[in-house]
């Protein structure tokens, strides 16, 4: 109580209102008998750089040396540090540590396995996405390239640039209660890119593959994954027109 009565007080004082952040970070151990706690960690916002990511860095080189996250590319290309962050799943290096409120609460993305603090276990998940076969099927045996027109090419655009974060699979309340059966946005969104690739031969079975209530129909058109891409694409759009490919093929 006396840590959080100070914190309240800095937080308050004109001088910090500006330059001074608490990082209030979601913490767990499985291997320890402790339950879910937070820690609560300053950062002036001068002193570091401009994005959340930059803080959870300067965290654990200055204050903790335990706290446990992912992070690559800090250019939002690799999707490593997708995290829920003032109740958004995001993008730690996207998001700006200057907001307009000094306590920056995050959690790991929700409703997930949690190896360790803001680290989820994705294993499910990639193992969907294998199961979609994520590679362009020709049935032909060439070392010729496969050219493709500007116009066909274009069909890809919105889709392609999936970076399979994980951060709309998270926000849907279908995926939460059916992650074991329902592929969830994410997946759909990649499997669709390669439905639409003029290129590829097998548009039949991957249809096939993705019909059926559990897989493909447990999308209810909520839309979270679109309000909550970080690279403002449109999953629920490409599962819409997945689900009319199915019906009519």
């Amino acid at each position: 109580m006396k840590l959080l009565k100070n914190i309240s007080f800095q937080m308050t004082s004109p001088t910090n209102k500006l330059n001074l952040k608490f990082i209030r970070i979601y913490r767990w151990t499985p291997s320890t008998q402790v339950g879910a706690k937070f820690s609560i960690h300053p950062i002036h916002s001068k002193n570091c750089g401009p994005m959340i990511l930059d803080a959870l860095i300067k965290i654990k080189d200055e204050q903790d040396s335990s706290v446990a996250f992912r992070r690559s590319c800090r250019e939002g290309i690799c999707g490593s540090c997708a995290m829920n962050i003032n109740g958004i799943n995001t993008l730690a290096c996207l998001q700006p540590l200057k907001t307009n409120s000094n306590l920056i609460t995050i959690y790991p993305l929700p409703h997930m396995y949690i190896i360790k603090d803001l680290v989820p276990d994705l294993s499910n998940f990639y193992a969907q996405y294998k199961h979609i076969k994520p590679w362009l099927v020709t049935g032909v045996s060439t070392k010729m390239e496969y050219l493709q027109s500007e116009k066909d090419r274009s069909e890809l655009n919105g889709i392609y640039e999936c970076i399979l974060c994980a951060c709309c699979s998270a926000s849907c309340p279908s995926y939460w209660w059916n992650h074991d059966k329902y592929l969830g946005p994410a997946i759909l969104l990649q499997a669709y890119r390669w439905i639409s690739d003029s290129r590829d031969t097998d548009t039949k079975n991957r249809l096939k593959l993705l019909s059926g209530k559990s897989k493909l129909f447990k999308c209810h058109t909520i839309m979270n994954c679109s309000k909550t891409c970080p690279k403002s694409l449109n999953p629920g759009k490409a599962i819409a027109s997945i689900k009319h490919n199915v019906n009519y093929n």
